[in-house]
Formats: C-alpha cells, sequence, structure tokens
C-alpha cells in the first residue's frame, strides 16, 4: 500500500532536485508511510516511524555527536529515510557524522544539489500514499463483495480456493488441522511441486495468531473456523510478505469456507469429498498420474511403496433399516464408521461413500500383517453398526499405485455378491463368493443376459402369464444339488406337487433336470438373472 524511498525518488519533483544516496542504500526499499518537513533537530519524539524526514539542515548543529545522536533518534522511531537539501546550510557535502551515522543504523541519506520545493514533494508523495489507499479500500470492498456473493451461491470450497489464487496470483491450500489437504488451487503452477510432503513441510509452520504470515515458509496462514470450533488452515502461498488486500482475500475465503461448513453440515464433509475425488480418479485411471498419487499423500494415504487393498462396505438394509433412516444417512454414517476403524487400527486410508456403498482403499507399510489388519478393521465396523448390519469385503493385496484400481473393483464386486448371497463372514473374499463372484464380474456383459434369456425365457413366461412358481422351483432343485427329498422340504411343498412342478419345467423348457449339464446351465442363468434383477433393483 505504501511506495519505498526509491519509488518516491524517481517521483519527478524529486528528481529534478538530483537526489543522490550517500549512505543505508539497503533501507531503499523501506515503505514510506508518509512526508515530513522538519528543520529541528529534535523532532524523533513527534513522528510514529515510516516518515520519509525533508531538511535544508538549517537548524542541524555541525556537531558530529549532535547529528549522531539526531540520526540515531530517527533511527529509533523507524523513519524510512533522511533528504537533506543542499543549499541553505550545507552546500558541497553533509558531513562525515551524518553520513556515518546513517550507514551505521541502515538509515537512507539521500542529498538534493539544487532548490527543492518541500511542499510540492509532500504533496506528491502524499497524494500517491493517499491513493494508494483508496485504491487499498476499493479492493477490499471488491473483494468483500466477492466472496459475499460467493457465501450466499453456497459456493463450494474449490469455488472459493479458485477465487483465493485468482486475486492473490498464489497457489492456495486448504488443510485439516492435522495438516492433510483437503483442497488446493496451484494458481496455474506444477501441483507436483506443490503437494509432496505437504504434511511433514506444514507440520512446523506455526504463526502464532488466527492470520499471519511465515517468513521461513513463505506461507500467509489463516485459520478456519466458526463458534469457536476451528477445524483448519488456509495457506497461501506466496515468496514474499503479501500486501494487506491478500490479507483480506484470506481471511474472507476462510469466512465463506466456515459459512460453507455449517450449511453444508448434513452432506458428505471436506474431507470425504476430498477422499471421493481421489478415489473416483483411481478407478477411472488404470495407471494413476503423479499428481493423483501426489493428492493422496498431502491427504495423509501415500500410496507408493504401499500395500494397497480395497474395500467395500455394504449396508444390509432392512426394511425396519428403511423405515428409520435413509440409504445416504446410512451410508455416510457407515463411512464415518470406517474411518474411526481404520484410525483405531492405525492405518492410513481414503473413505468415502457412493449411491451403494462405502468405498475405501487401505494404505499399509510392507510389514504390515494384512489379514489381521483387515480382520480389525472389519470387526470394529460391525460392532459400530450393530444396529444396521454391513457386508465387509475386500479385493486382493496389491503393491504400488498401479494396482489401486484392481483391488477396488474386486472390492466392490466381492461386495454386491455376497450382498446377494446373504451369508454371514467377517470379512468377505473373492475366494468366498466363487461362482457368484465370477457373474458379478461379467454382470455387465449382454453375452450373459442373453445366455439367462435363452435359458429361462419359457419358464419366465410361464410364471408371469399363469402365475406359477416354477422358477422358484427350479432355484431349490439347483440349491440342493438335484435332491428333490430336500428342494421339495425347502420349498415347503409336498414330493407329488414337487416332483409334477419339475415335470413341468423339463416339459416347458425342453431339458432333462437329471442331466448335469442341464441343471449346472440352468443354476448359472438364475444366479445371472438374480444378479441382474438385483442390479437394477440398485439403479432404480
Amino acid at each position: 500500500m505504501y511506495p519505498t524511498v526509491a519509488e518516491v525518488l524517481a517521483l519527478p519533483v524529486l528528481r529534478q532536485g538530483r537526489p543522490h544516496v550517500v549512505a543505508g542504500a539497503a533501507g531503499l526499499d523501506a515503505p514510506v508511510r508518509w512526508a515530513h518537513v522538519a528543520e529541528v533537530a529534535d523532532i524523533a519524539p513527534l513522528l510514529r516511524g515510516g516518515e520519509l524526514v525533508l531538511t535544508t539542515g538549517v537548524a542541524l548543529p555541525d556537531d558530529g555527536a549532535a547529528l549522531a545522536r539526531y540520526v540515531g533518534d530517527l533511527a529509533g522511531i523507524g523513519v524510512a529515510g533522511i533528504v537533506v537539501e543542499l543549499v541553505r546550510h550545507w552546500s558541497e557535502k553533509l558531513p562525515p557524522a551524518l553520513v556515518d551515522a546513517a550507514d551505521r543504523h541502515g538509515v537512507p541519506l539521500i542529498t538534493l544539489s539544487r532548490e527543492t520545493r518541500f511542499v510540492s514533494v509532500t504533496e506528491a508523495v502524499n497524494g500517491l500514499i493517499v491513493d494508494a489507499q483508496v485504491d487499498e479500500l476499493r479492493a477490499a470492498e471488491r473483494v468483500h463483495e466477492t466472496f459475499t456473493a460467493l457465501t450466499i451461491a453456497g459456493a463450494e470450497p474449490g469455488e472459493i480456493l479458485r477465487e483465493v489464487a485468482r486475486l492473490t496470483e498464489h497457489p492456495v491450500v486448504l488443510e485439516t488441522l492435522s495438516h492433510e489437504v483437503l483442497a488446493y488451487d496451484t494458481a496455474g503452477t506444477d501441483p507436483g511441486e506443490l503437494l509432496p510432503g505437504w504434511p511433514t513441510r506444514s507440520r512446523p509452520v506455526q504463526v502464532g495468531e488466527r492470520t499471519g504470515y511465515h517468513q521461513g515458509a513463505g506461507w500467509l496462514i489463516t485459520v478456519v473456523g466458526a463458534r469457536g470450533h476451528d477445524w483448519g488452515r488456509l495457506v497461501v502461498v506466496c515468496g514474499d510478505p503479501p500486501p494487506h488486500r491478500h490479507v483480506v482475500v484470506a481471511e474472507r475465503a476462510a469466512s465463506a469456507l466456515a459459512v460453507h461448513r455449517l450449511v453444508a453440515k448434513d452432506t458428505d464433509s471436506l474431507e470425504r469429498q476430498a477422499h471421493r475425488a481421489i478415489l473416483t480418479e483411481l478407478l477411472a485411471n488404470p495407471v494413476p498420474p503423479a499428481e493423483l498419487t501426489a493428492r493422496a499423500s498431502a491427504l495423509g494415504v501415500p500410496l507408493t511403496g504401499r500395500l494397497l487393498v480395497g474395500v467395500a462396505v455394504r449396508p444390509r438394509i432392512t426394511v425396519t433399516a428403511k423405515t428409520a433412516q435413509s440409504t445416504p444417512v446410512l451410508l455416510r454414517e457407515l463411512a464415518e464408521a470406517t474411518v474411526l476403524a481404520a484410525r483405531h487400527a492405525k492405518v492410513s486410508a481414503l473413505v468415502a461413500s457412493d449411491d451403494t456403498q462405502v468405498r475405501a482403499l487401505i494404505a499399509l507399510s510392507p510389514e504390515a500383517g494384512v489379514d489381521a489388519v483387515l480382520r480389525r478393521l472389519a470387526t470394529d465396523v460391525h460392532e459400530a453398526r450393530a444396529g444396521a448390519p454391513a457386508v465387509v469385503a475386500v479385493g486382493t493385496t496389491g503393491s504400488g499405485p498401479a494396482e489401486a484400481r484392481r483391488t477396488l473393483v474386486e472390492a466392490a464386486q466381492v461386495a454386491a455378491a455376497a450382498l446377494a448371497e446373504n451369508v454371514e463372514r467377517l470379512v468377505h473374499r473373492l475366494d468366498d463368493v466363487r461362482l457368484r463372484g465370477l457373474l458379478h464380474l461379467l454382470a455387465g456383459d449382454e453375452r450373459i443376459t442373453a445366455f439367462a434369456a435363452r435359458e429361462l425365457g419359457p419358464l419366465l413366461s410361464r410364471d408371469a402369464a399363469q402365475g406359477s412358481r416354477l422358477v422358484q422351483a427350479l432355484r431349490h432343485y439347483c440349491e440342493h444339488g438335484g435332491n428333490k427329498s430336500a428342494a421339495a422340504a425347502a420349498a415347503h411343498t409336498s414330493r407329488t406337487a414337487y416332483y409334477q412342478q419339475l415335470a413341468r419345467i423339463e416339459q416347458v423348457l425342453g431339458v432333462r433336470l437329471e442331466d448335469p449339464e442341464s441343471m449346472l446351465s440352468l443354476y448359472v442363468a438364475l444366479l445371472a438373472h438374480d444378479i441382474r434383477k438385483a442390479d437394477d433393483h440398485t439403479s432404480g
């Protein structure tokens, strides 16, 4: 907001006086808060600091000690510089004692070899300062209007950070108080330079106040929170001390973020949103880009050099559960239970929910006991959700980011198969779901759908037209391995009536059920049909 001494010396009104810096050149970057004409030697007590003192020297002493004391007093209150006109008192050069004292204290000392109208200098300098202050106020007002509009519009954190980066032209990061990156905007710079090692770099950087600049790190930091509950920090990465307007931008952005969290308290947290974004991109990219792994690491979940296990948690939604809570609420609570379970197991994990399930990617050290960790995590999830049972499924263990997608996909497919199988296990794995798991893997394949339609089509049409239950009778037969007596008992039907149903099935389909290949084909078709129906019900 204030011009420097060097900028003031470049003004035409001073340039015509032929300014010459004779001492304290290192202080030419000091800001000038005001230009003040002072001819008396004891002016220091009347100043506040930051002034550019203008004098002809007529009232200054010639005694070396007194001149040194004059400069020392001015340096003590923090003047920006001293300008002496070499016309009335000293015509050739300044006394050595004056020059030496200015050099010793680092105060810029400037001579003017031509007579200069000091009133014109003060008008020009102070006018420049006032104009800058007005511009700063106008900029602050525009910042206020911008973030008020964003707040009213319910802008997401990404939009707010994008505006911070635009206004400051610096990268900005929103982190938790545990220094995990929730969102960021690089302002056009390389994310690979901004994010790597973020938690480690951020922990030691403290400013001791709600908003402050850390010179060593080159960070402008402001705390984010409301109603006495602080939950994050907004960091503007800037190498030099920021102007006041950037401080205003950071504080107004922090307020907008705090309001967003209060308004959006019934939706997923910023942390869950950040995790979901990374999981979604991992699923979409068989070979994750370096920027994606850097983002995960900045969230406290390093993927490189780790064992990765995909986890899918799906609620077993009963009629009672549906009346008590909606599926989105159940999934949010299940996600939080999974997060707490991961923390209790002391493992890092990306956790987020989608429309049907909670996805998690567990990152373990190579020395970790994977099975023990998964058992502990699953136990905690089941205990936390005892009132709303859930299926916990895992994919096979992978090593490194390139295998993240595979283990996540496997976990989701195992969970879907296990949910349909309706068998209680602590943890469901690929080995547990067997044929049903394979069919879940191929559920989207039109050839499987066509196969099921060919095998079961006539029977489904007969049941629909006549209200019979031949498909259910066939299911009991297949599930009991062709044992007619056991199948009849499971169907709660007399053997005679059940055998008649089997005869009608053979007649409608034109097959012999006792033929092993026929029974196998029909059982596979039934499983594929059931999986397709379950998927259609879920998507609907």
